[in-house]
């Protein structure tokens, strides 16, 4: 399946783009491996996850097309 994801903020940065597709997803940690390989400096940000606008705190079942979004901490002023 085909999953885009979307960084923002700081992790924007880090990664350089703000959204990249990837395919031949099999699952969650899949994705997750993938973006790691393609980004290992991201593992040093705190960040959530949100799925097709709904932040997750476990594992996610996938769909095709689904939208994931990598959202660092954000401050309020």
């Amino acid at each position: 399946m085909e999953i885009s994801v979307l960084f923002f903020g700081v992790l924007a940065e880090v990664t350089g783009t703000t959204r990249k597709h990837y395919r031949e997803i099999n699952s969650f940690n899949d994705l997750k491996h993938r973006v790691t390989d393609d980004f290992p400096e991201i593992t040093h940000y705190s960040f959530r996850i949100a799925v097709n606008n709904k932040i997750v705190n476990e594992a996610p079942l996938l769909r095709q097309d689904d939208e994931v979004a990598y959202l660092p901490p954000f401050a309020g002023g």
